[in-house]
């Protein structure tokens, strides 16, 4: 199934009107605006003189038949396909250096053959997408800020080859993406990766067996759990608790022990510091978790 760009929101609301429905297993394809709303064409292009009401548009909603409020829906990313250019910003007090920047100024980024140009520099691209995530059952998120529904989670994990799992709050899910990035670093911390329009491959179904709060991501090498918050400090001691919570709950080890591990071998990193909610994840290898007898097949 394919969702069309022209049906996209600005917000993860319960009662948005779905662009489209289908019957889980699906495989659907969302086509995606950038971040900007394709509103920047060339480098005269800046942030003052964007309209912020069309910032972060998300494609969608798919409402999943037979997915009720309570299920954990598994997301499996098949493949990105980024369009060029890529479009990068910087502007006064916005980001980490925002308050060191004194003008606003736009880059036009080419892409081609699996890699971008950057003034002089020539790179592979990271595909990841930005904004994915579900109703919440509460009041309407704007689809720049993340939470436990996803949202602008900005975390670069969320690339083809990674299922992204997410409980439902609302029947259907109202499932929405955009904001994609050819690349981008953890953190995000100048305010936009690459920013880019494209589309995106992905399946949808239903999992089993799995608890998960907040938003959790598996790759062929590890299990993260991601979490937003105020403060990238209580984002990153979330993270650490309910990865700790997850691995007593999976295997024999007690709260303490898991958390011994972790230590040892698990790693606290940082999504994104530039949203209205700051974002981390806590990560496990997958070999570790095999050994210690934890079923990955949810």
């Amino acid at each position: 199934m394919f969702i069309s760009k022209k049906h996209h929101v600005f917000a993860m609301d319960k009662n948005n009107e779905p662009a489209a429905k289908a019957i889980v297993p699906s495989r659907l394809t969302f086509e995606t605006l950038d971040c900007f709303s394709e509103q920047i064409s060339c480098m005269e292009d800046k942030v003052p003189n964007l309209d912020f009401d069309q910032i972060n548009p998300a494609t969608g909603p798919v409402y999943l038949e037979g997915i009720k409020a309570g299920d954990t829906i598994a997301i499996n990313i098949c493949d990105i396909r980024p369009k060029s250019p890529g479009k990068m910003v910087a502007a006064p007090d916005l980001g980490a250096l925002g308050k060191y920047v004194t003008e606003a100024e736009t880059l036009l980024v080419p892409i081609e053959n699996g890699q971008f140009t950057f003034k002089d520099l020539t790179l592979p691209i990271n595909p990841m997408i930005g904004v994915i995530g579900i109703a919440p059952s509460g009041e309407p998120i704007p689809c720049g800020t993340p939470d436990r529904h996803g949202g602008n989670m900005d975390t670069k994990l969320i690339k083809a080859g990674t299922t992204l799992y997410l409980t439902v709050q609302v029947d259907g899910a109202l499932l929405a993406i955009g904001d994609l990035h050819a690349a981008m670093g953890d953190g995000e911390i100048m305010i936009s990766g690459v920013e880019v329009s494209g589309e995106v491959d992905m399946t949808v179904s239903k999992a089993e067996g799995l608890q998960c709060d907040h938003p959790i991501i598996k790759t062929d090498q590890q299990i993260a759990i991601i979490v937003s918050a105020e403060t990238i400090d209580e984002a990153i001691e979330t993270a650490c608790y309910e990865m700790a919570l997850f691995l007593e709950r999976n295997t024999d080890l007690s709260f303490t022990e898991s958390g011994m591990l972790m230590s040892a071998c698990g790693d606290a990193e940082i999504s994104q510091i530039v949203d209205p909610l700051k974002t981390a994840r806590f990560s496990m290898p997958i070999d570790v978790l095999r050994k210690l007898g934890v079923s990955l097949a949810f």
